[in-house]
């Protein structure tokens, strides 16, 4: 009896948060690779909306270009260099696969202290480390006891475990839909930009990356005002992860709905 009682409370409270909730579909477009070049780290920065703003440790400029995205109300992001299959040089920050948990650990902490107003975390390459169980377990609980961050895989392998294990420490996680600028033409981006629509037109959330390519900053200047004229909110990645979330409760709800109509009706 009592457990009917509470479902019926959460159904309840479920339609009702449904009703009034907002149901636009969400982008977020993270800017990878920041830190290196002032003039583009500037420029990319400077565009309209709610981009996210991802920033390579201990680079030149990665501490000046995090606190303009900030005072500019921009999300911040630590953007993590992580061994690769072709293990090819990560720079200053980065995690391989050979290191101690010791050293592992410090490295983390060193490069989140580096950028300052850090939100969240993604991966610099990684094809290699996000395939470890054990590596990913060795970041997310550092990343969970560190506070209230996020993760977003940026799925530059597919058989990447990092989601799931981020899940296991309880980490808000997420993962990359769409990458804008493979290739650096204004018509490939426009056709990447278009699949990302696409993809929060049908679940409701879609996550992009690009970099602060010329071709990249020039296309969403022309992109960005499309958003609007279709009825698609362009938001931080911490505002999708959590609208991500809902959309996961309210089909779950839905889904435990339909099953109490039917063990109902199917009664005799």
């Amino acid at each position: 009896m009592l457990f009917r009682t509470l479902m019926a409370a959460l159904l309840g409270a479920a339609i009702s948060f449904s009703a009034s909730a907002d149901d636009a579909p969400r982008i977020a477009i993270i800017i990878d690779d920041l830190g290196d070049r002032l003039p583009e780290g500037r420029r990319v920065i400077r565009l309209p909306g709610a981009l996210t703003f991802a920033l390579l440790p201990h680079t030149p400029h990665s501490r000046s270009l995090a606190r303009l995205a900030h005072s500019l109300g921009k999300e911040v992001m630590l953007h993590l260099p992580m061994d690769s299959m072709n293990r090819d040089p990560l720079g200053p920050g980065g995690l391989t696969l050979d290191m101690t948990h010791q050293t592992f650990r410090r490295t983390l902490l060193d490069g989140l202290k580096s950028v300052p107003h850090v939100r969240g975390v993604n991966n610099h390459m990684g094809s290699l480390l996000t395939r470890h169980p054990g590596h990913m377990g060795w970041l997310m609980a550092e990343l969970a006891a560190t506070g209230d961050l996020y993760f977003v895989d940026s799925r530059t392998d597919r058989r990447s475990v990092a989601v799931p294990i981020a899940e296991e420490y309880g980490l808000s996680v997420t993962h990359r839909d769409v990458f804008l600028d493979n290739v650096r033409d204004h018509d490939a981006i426009a056709r990447q930009f278009r699949k990302a629509i696409a993809i929060a037109g049908k679940t409701g959330a879609a996550i992009a990356i690009g970099h602060p390519y010329p071709e990249t900053i020039e296309a969403l200047q022309k992109l960005l005002p499309q958003l609007e004229a279709e009825g698609i909110r362009l938001v931080p990645v911490s505002e999708l992860i959590h609208r991500r979330n809902e959309r996961s409760i309210e089909q779950w709800q839905a889904s435990l709905y339909r099953s109490q109509r039917a063990a109902k009706n199917s009664k005799p």
